[in-house]
């Protein structure tokens, strides 16, 4: 076992005692910064494990977060490496969760405040869809034979992770099955991947040290797997307790390196099925169709599934992945899933994602690409939380440790354990085997007795049992015609009456580029999945809306079909997306009124039809209720007396109540449909460069990055990019909305960076690309480097004198010029007529008894340092003794080593 001391020099400890800690250059009750070589290294202890969540563990200095931190295998610790000196001046130092920053919901959940929210009751009954016939999770005709496979722990390597991983998978066969089988493979998300005991410990985290075993998070969802193997298809589920134990030192949080992993398998499943191999044979061959794959990521296997259906497109799509579903996912990085049928399903009660941003895959998805013919949904599960949905994450139920996500009192309203509203664990798995067995046999099967759980009519499965869903459905372009997105400024005329209305997006909090007023003001983030920003694109727009805001019942928008439109009668249904504003009353209501060309119309309220406006259960001191727009539905078969081959006009009153607020998004006439699902080859991909510089000497530079299309595109091309990382003080921010006109292929965008001539850090950022339009990401993340190319000072170590009664002692250290690093020294204590602990200790005695150990510095843009040691003041009257400091380490300062210092201790007796 090693440990990193002082500036970053790596000793092993001796074998009679720990290692003295590092000298801290600024300290808490339960943090410190110390120097590393590349720059502050500011680590937080807590007094229990900390959940290892697939949210991201960020360190929040002074209530401002940082970065992301790494966790200790012990979940104890937690470390991050900045260059912002300002770290140097912290007075606290907190872990804080992507997705909860600013919200004082956990401090609410451990007061155990247990009041209710104003619409908690009406949820505990709310209204119900009708059930189907046929239920997608009851067992098929076939019966299911399980096996695993197991290739080694360190069986393929993963670019994206820098690392290798175990290719192990559990797998469901559907026996007596004939013909090529429709393929789908679960990919499990960030947990813990080893428990028990390290008989011995070892410096890497993967694979598990002796005494340890893997978590088998894998095997957590039998139920789905076995409802589908059961109806014939081909189920694989596979293990990332690598990618989980390296994935905080990535770039991208893993979501590359979880797709690379997802490829990986099929490629095998390729061999496996062709021409065959071990461990299965020829059993397989044959009988597994590749081009018709289904995938499902949970949690940040929600990303990584998201991330490998885009590479596969990138790379020519050699596997048919026809259908995505994100389960609680993350969405770091605001990718797009273009061509392929996706459900993302959203738990309201989910403790770790609790920001709920997998809305964004849909937001950001669903009008990305001209002439998209796939479909895509929003399963919101009330009183589901993130972890119980995978078996191995559910006490009782697991093999490793495992635990409720969701904190708080039990009896709390709405997500409690013990809350009426809250499901129970079996209950929840329920719901996930229904909706993940429903949605791949929809799309690689096309059952489509199973459409209406995924087509906003919010039917319902009756092995889900009482649990409630919400469900918003893009249906396909063949079988929809929008009529207004309600994200650009309104029609001129559009709005009468005592009502406004203006284009929004983002919440206040979190500014982003938008050019657009934010939607929401809240206390905290969280709550609003649609606007809350991402983390590694945190200033890219998040999805505009509408905001109809009214003052008496005299508000009407109306919206006029142009003639080519008004023939509506091929569709089933009027709908679009609506939310109550989170600071109005907990129940408002709109009336839909459709005209015809001979001025009869329909008028429909809202409430009638929906509960889209009646606020979801929740106290904001929860981090609720979440702010989601809903689906309001309205079959045009209830149109009774106008005509719909000339409907004129769809207008919204606000003729049901007096004052209100409302979001609106996603007007469209639409009918069911399946779409067509196939993997997005014939787009164009976008990828950013890597750029390295040389900062330079004087006035400012650039650094050039290139932002390029693989090539020529017959439509205009967008996407945003924005720098993410430590750019310290040297290199400039940039936001931008890269703009491809047809027949561009490359766009530079700039940096600038400060020149000096003092001694530096080198800096690694990242230029990220997200939520393209007309096109794949490729490469989306750009790796840019500024290298310091300043001479290092030269380091010159002084003697000292000192007399008993001085205490400390210090050794002198001096630069020939400031540098921005930290520079320091290591070396031992040795004996002359001076003796160690007689005459002088070292500095980390009290730590260390009887060490020897001797370290100094000099703090950035400082010239003059020292080395401190401790003298011991006697009672005896001696003559002048010394002893002597070799220094045999450096890091910082250009010195040539050993060096031996002495120190002479006067006496005073």
């Amino acid at each position: 076992m090693v440990a990193l001391l002082g500036v970053g020099l790596i000793t092993a400890p001796s074998a009679s005692a720990a290692p003295p800690p590092a000298p801290t250059i600024a300290q808490g009750n339960n943090w410190d910064v110390r120097p590393v070589a590349d720059g502050y290294q500011l680590t937080l202890r807590l007094g229990a494990p900390a959940p290892m969540r697939s949210a991201l563990p960020l360190l929040a200095v002074d209530g401002e977060p940082i970065g992301v931190a790494r966790q200790s295998p012990d979940q104890r610790t937690l470390t991050l490496v900045t260059t912002d000196p300002g770290v140097l001046k912290a007075k606290d130092v907190q872990l804080v969760w992507s997705g909860d920053v600013g919200n004082d919901g956990k401090k609410a959940q451990a007061r155990g405040k247990a009041a209710a929210g104003p619409n908690d009751a009406y949820w505990l009954k709310p209204r119900l869809g009708a059930l189907l016939k046929d239920d997608p999770a009851k067992p098929g005709k076939f019966k299911v034979e399980t096996s695993e496979y197991n290739l080694g722990d360190e069986a393929v390597f993963l670019p994206g992770l820098g690392q290798k991983s175990e290719v192990v998978g559990k797998v469901y066969t559907p026996v007596g099955a004939t013909g090529k089988r429709p393929f789908v493979l679960f990919l499990h998300g960030r947990h813990s991947y080893c428990y028990g005991d390290a008989s011995e410990p070892q410096d890497k985290p993967w694979p598990c040290a002796k005494g340890e075993k893997p978590v088998p998070s894998y095997r957590g969802y039998d139920g789905a797997a076995h409802a589908l193997a059961s109806s014939g298809y081909q189920v694989v589920s596979i293990s990332s307790n690598a990618v989980n134990a390296y994935d905080g030192d990535a770039y991208d949080a893993g979501a590359q390196a979880r797709a690379e992993l997802i490829l990986d398998h099929l490629k095998l499943w390729k061999k496996w099925s062709t021409t065959g191999g071990e461990p299965f044979g020829t059993k397989y061959v044959g009988k597994i169709d590749l081009q018709n794959v289904g995938l499902m990521g949970h949690s940040r296997g929600g990303e990584g599934v998201a991330r490998a259906a885009v590479v596969n497109s990138d790379r020519g799509g050699e596997f048919g992945i026809r259908a995505v579903l994100p389960l609680a996912p993350v969405d770091f990085a605001r990718s797009t899933v273009p061509g392929v049928a996706m459900s993302v399903i959203l738990p309201t009660c989910d403790g770790d994602v609790s920001d709920l941003q997998g809305q964004k895959f849909y937001d950001d998805t669903r009008y990305s690409v001209t002439g998209d013919a796939a479909t895509r949904s929003t399963v919101t599960v009330l009183g589901a939380n993130h972890n119980f949905f995978n078996t191995e994450w559910t006490p009782g139920q697991s093999e490793a440790p495992s635990g409720d996500d969701w904190g708080g009192d039990e009896k709390d309203s709405p997500c409690g354990a013990k809350y009426a509203g809250r499901l129970k664990a079996k209950e929840q798995q329920a719901v996930g085997t229904a909706y993940l067995s429903g949605f791949f046999r929809l799309h690689l099967g096309n059952e489509k007795q199973f459409l209406p759980l995924f087509d906003g009519s919010d039917a319902r499965a009756a092995s889900a049992g009482r649990a409630v869903v919400r469900v918003v459905s893009q249906a396909p372009l063949a079988t929809r015609r929008d009529v207004n997105r309600f994200d650009q400024a309104l029609p001129k005329g559009a709005l009468t009456g005592k009502a406004s209305a203006a284009t929004c997006s983002g919440v206040k909090l979190q500014p982003t580029r938008a050019a657009t007023p934010p939607c929401v003001s809240t206390d905290g983030s969280g709550d609003s999945p649609h606007w809350d920003s991402a983390w590694f694109a945190a200033r890219t727009p998040t999805m505009a809306a509408t905001r109809l805001s009214w003052r008496d019942k005299t508000g009407v928008l109306r919206l006029n079909l142009p003639a080519a439109q008004r023939d509506v009668r091929k569709f089933a249904a009027l709908s679009f997306r609506a939310a109550p504003d989170p600071a109005g009353a907990p129940k408002t209501d709109l009336s839909v009124r459709v005209v015809d060309g001979k001025g009869r119309a329909v008028s429909v309220p809202v409430s009638k039809v929906s509960d889209a406006l009646t606020r979801l259960p929740g106290l904001k001191e929860n981090g609720l209720p979440k702010n989601l727009l809903r689906t309001v539905r309205i079959p045009l078969s209830s149109l009774k007396g106008i005509d719909l081959k000339d409907v004129r006009a769809v207008e919204l009153r606000t003729d049901k109540v007096a004052k209100g607020t409302v979001y609106l998004s996603d007007l469209a006439f639409s009918s069911p449909g399946v779409g067509v699902s196939a993997p997005a080859v014939k787009l164009v991909k976008v990828s950013a460069s890597d750029v390295k510089v040389k900062e330079g000497d004087k006035g400012t530079q650039t650094v050039d990055f290139y932002v390029r299309l693989n090539r020529v595109s017959t439509r205009p091309v967008k996407v945003y990019a924005e720098t993410s990382g430590d750019l310290g003080a040297t290199v400039g921010d940039v936001v931008r909305t890269v703009v491809f006109k047809p027949g561009q292929v490359k766009q530079k965008i700039s940096l600038p960076v400060k020149s000096n001539t003092r001694d530096s850090y080198d800096l690694k950022f990242n230029l990220v690309l997200s939520v393209p339009q007309d096109a794949l990401l490729d490469k989306s993340f750009g790796h840019g480097e500024v290298i310091d190319d300043d001479p290092t000072p030269t380091l010159t170590l002084g003697n000292l004198t000192t007399t008993e009664q001085a205490g400390d002692a210090r050794f002198p250290l001096k630069l020939s010029a400031p540098s921005d690093r930290y520079v320091g020294i290591r070396g031992v204590l040795k004996d002359g007529t001076a003796v160690l602990k007689q005459d002088y200790l070292s500095e980390y005695d009290e730590w260390d008894p009887g060490s020897r150990t001797v370290e100094g510095y000099v703090e950035p843009g400082q010239t003059t340092g020292v080395a401190t040691v401790k003298i011991v003041d006697d009672k005896v009257k001696e003559p002048a003794e010394t002893f002597s400091a070799v220094i045999s380490e450096a890091d910082g300062g250009e010195i040539k080593l050993p060096v031996t210092l002495t120190a002479t201790i006067t006496d005073n007796d």
